[in-house]
């Protein structure tokens, strides 16, 4: 356990012996993030937060159970609960590393396994989400963090850099799409969000942003990523893949600006 915690700070059904703890900083969760792993004992995650109004731990678990009732592969939720003002989600271990750390796999492969998952997801219907992310939602969420001076404009992309947070969301406003093509999206489809093992697809993680949005929210996220982690010339292999002839430039860069914002 992680000297910052103490078996008393752990909720009853949280206090399981036999594991070593070590913290995950891989990814942009606002949650500390541990590995459990034991001997001769299943590996674990604990995702822990302070409960607040941008918190996303108890969004997190109300959307992997809906999830894993679709047949898409993710974590099983061991235990959640809310004590001494954090929210505490226990989760199954998914096989394999996540496609961002060194030694997943080889790029192909992993722009592969993206675009497959990715795809399955789109596929699912969109009238049984019951989670509502299309713009009108995330815009109003975006001004409520701009408000609440939540966003970090040191971590803008390169194109913003200088720019105020007022600034881009101004451009969010001006910018937004007449049309939304509503799917249901991961939400922050970027590559340490992919898990896999042996080149096979194991499932997703973070699921936290997962709800109903238009398809390039997650496009626009990969597309980054896949730029950001493994070079530019694997974007196109992988829109390639995923085999949708309507990418539209104009919203891949639209999703990255509102992405500024969480």
């Amino acid at each position: 356990m992680p000297g910052s915690l103490f078996e008393s700070d752990l909720p009853e059904g949280l206090r399981i012996g036999g594991y070593h703890w070590s913290r995950q900083t891989i990814g942009r969760s606002n949650a500390g993030v541990f590995r459990l792993t034991g001997d001769n004992k299943p590996s674990l995650f604990l995702k822990i937060e302070e409960a607040g109004l941008f918190a996303e731990v108890a969004a997190e678990e109300a959307r992997l159970r809906w999830l894993a009732g679709q047949g898409i592969a993710c974590p099983a939720i061991i235990a959640f609960e809310h004590h001494a003002g954090r929210h505490w989600l226990l989760m199954t271990a998914l096989p394999g590393q996540d496609l961002a750390s060194a030694g997943a796999t080889d790029a192909a492969s992993s722009v592969a396994i993206m675009a497959d998952a990715l795809r399955e997801l789109h596929a699912i219907d969109a009238g049984s989400c019951p989670f509502d992310h299309r713009l009108q939602h995330r815009i109003a969420e975006a001004r409520a963090r701009l408000e609440a001076g939540t966003v970090d404009e040191s971590d803008f992309d390169d194109e913003r850099q200088g720019m105020t947070a007022a600034e881009a969301f101004a451009q969010l406003a001006a910018l937004k799409p007449a049309s939304q093509d509503i799917v249901v999206t991961h939400g922050d489809a970027c590559m340490p969000d992919f898990v896999a093992a042996s080149k096979r697809f194991s499932g997703f993680v973070d699921c936290g942003r997962l709800g109903l949005a238009d398809r390039h929210q997650d496009l626009a996220l990969a597309c980054w990523s896949i730029r950001h982690n493994i070079g530019e010339r694997w974007v196109q292999p992988f829109l390639d893949r995923y085999g949708f002839i309507g990418v539209d430039p104009s919203r891949l860069s639209y999703y990255r600006l509102l992405d500024e914002f969480f």
